[in-house]
């Protein structure tokens, strides 16, 4: 998770919300991502979704059967959507997202038995930090 804050602190850098994820198999990072909204213009380009590229160009497969996904806030409906159709075997998550969380908050998109797959959960690791991050960067620029 430390490494996930790290490419949030990137995010923020950047002028993006700071969030950044960590794709892991068999203790070995396969993929790493930062939230790239507004860097690249793209509103698929959340921390999940570049991890997940990431680590699909190294990977003979697209499956994550193996892979835990550390993630500095909890997932949105379309990256809990990825990780699920890449059927990532766990998620870590850092700070809980109240308003658009799709893990545990408002929607439950990886634990949904009625889906293709699930995964298993971890909440409130570093999840202090990871609020911390995002209160700072917030309050930063409602004060310009």
């Amino acid at each position: 998770m430390r490494a996930a804050l790290d490419l949030a602190i990137v995010a923020a850098g950047h002028d993006d919300v700071p969030i950044g994820c960590v794709l892991v198999e068999n203790d070995v990072v396969i993929g790493v991502g930062e939230n790239r909204r507004e860097l690249d213009q793209d509103p698929t380009a959340h921390a999940e979704i570049v991890a997940l590229r990431d680590a699909a160009f190294s990977r003979p497969s697209w499956r994550m059967d193996e892979v835990t996904a550390y993630v500095t806030l909890e997932p949105c409906v379309m990256c809990a959507g990825a990780l699920l159709n890449a059927r990532v075997r766990r998620v870590v998550i850092g700070a809980l997202d109240e308003k658009a969380g799709a893990v545990g908050s408002r929607y439950n998109v990886l634990s949904d038995p009625r889906l293709l797959h699930e995964a298993s959960l971890t909440y409130d690791i570093l999840s202090e930090e990871s609020a911390e991050l995002l209160r700072a960067f917030f309050q930063e620029r409602r004060s310009d």
